[in-house]
């Protein structure tokens, strides 16, 4: 493998970060696992649009790789390695429930964690025997779960028209079609290995093998954070009785792509702002003080239908997940007044 030519086109923090010196000095590196420097930054290669390009074949590439994860996960997450990353699931610590009581702003409100496995790869080293042992374990700890989280699983092989209709509709059906993703090889024997569990209610959800071995998802209409959260914390503690999930106290939860190391949690609402969605200045102002983002409304790399927008917190490491909240909270207590101000207007 050669020096990459990073052209004008080629903004990505591992384009940034991959000197000359850098690569030289792991372009040999290998994990345990197989994973190569070229595996780790074939996607931002593939592809000179993107925000990051770079993904973690496993947990040891945080250090094998390190001359080039450690500065891009700095420069994101502003921080260092010198701090510990701690944790904090406890809902009654979160200090609001609803920032939109009478439901004008918030159409629903979402909570995500990513989570793998230890003693496994992550996604875009592992092999179908390996994924296909994670589905397996997954699936039978979600089996156990109980009350209002008791729901099905349902396996992407084999899926019958009639539940993939359904699932589209209800729009919790993941699929292969992310680039990036592709790049990274996280796309390989697709759909083998993967599926989708919910609830009754359809207000829980867990995706099995996308982007990280588990994204558990808590979600309802409407602004009510602290209930969202609520059901994520019951869910994730009752997992965690038939599940070892792989923890690092510098780095958090270990995830595929450093964007989600930390808490791995994403916290977002959809929420109409068609004042503010005419001055996008003034719309950024507000969520970068409040350490949030701006995505479509079918998230990362989509567009607003109707002024509505996915707005969640930025930072994941070195922050709790109660903190992660209440940034949410803050800054959509802020972009609601704006709203208000502008209508008056």
């Amino acid at each position: 493998m050669e020096y990459p030519d990073f052209t004008a086109e080629y903004q990505s923090l591992m384009a940034k970060n991959l000197t000359k010196d850098v690569f030289e000095q792991l372009k040999g590196v290998v994990t345990k696992n197989g994973f190569s420097l070229k595996d780790a930054i074939n996607s931002g290669l593939v592809n000179p649009d993107s925000g990051i390009g770079v993904y973690a074949g496993d947990p040891e590439s945080y250090t094998c790789f390190s001359p080039l994860f450690d500065p891009i996960i700095r420069q994101y997450h502003g921080f260092t390695g010198s701090k510990l990353h701690s944790t904090n699931l406890n809902p009654a610590e979160i200090d609001h429930h609803n920032p939109d009581p009478d439901n004008h702003y918030i159409v629903s409100t979402r909570i995500r964690v990513a989570r793998n496995l230890v003693n496994m790869p992550l996604g875009p080293a592992i092999s179908i025997v390996q994924r296909d042992e994670v589905e397996a374990k997954i699936v039978a700890a979600l089996t156990q779960l109980s009350g209002s989280l008791s729901g099905h699983y349902y396996a992407l092989a084999g899926m019958s028209a009639a539940v993939q209709a359904r699932l589209i509709d209800d729009h919790f059906l993941f699929k292969a079609g992310d680039k990036y993703l592709g790049a990274a090889g996280l796309n390989r024997d697709w759909p083998a290995g993967r599926g989708i569990y919910h609830n009754d209610e359809k207000t829980f959800l867990v995706w099995v093998n996308e982007e990280d071995q588990l994204r558990i998802i808590s979600m309802q209409a409407g602004g009510n954070i602290q209930q969202v959260f609520l059901r994520l914390a019951q869910a994730l503690t009752e997992l965690e009785r038939h599940l070892h999930f792989v923890f690092s106290s510098r780095l958090g939860y270990v995830s595929s792509c450093p964007t989600n190391l930390g808490t791995a949690m994403r916290a977002s609402v959809h929420i109409k702002l068609p004042n503010l969605g005419l001055d996008m200045t003034e719309f950024t102002s507000i969520t970068e003080q409040h350490h949030l983002q701006i995505r479509g409304i079918h998230g990362e790399h989509s567009e607003s239908e109707g002024y509505i927008y996915d707005v969640s917190n930025r930072r994941r490491l070195g922050v709790t997940e109660v903190q992660c909240v209440q940034d949410l909270y803050t800054g959509v207590v802020a972009l609601i007044a704006k709203e208000k101000e502008l209508a008056g207007q």
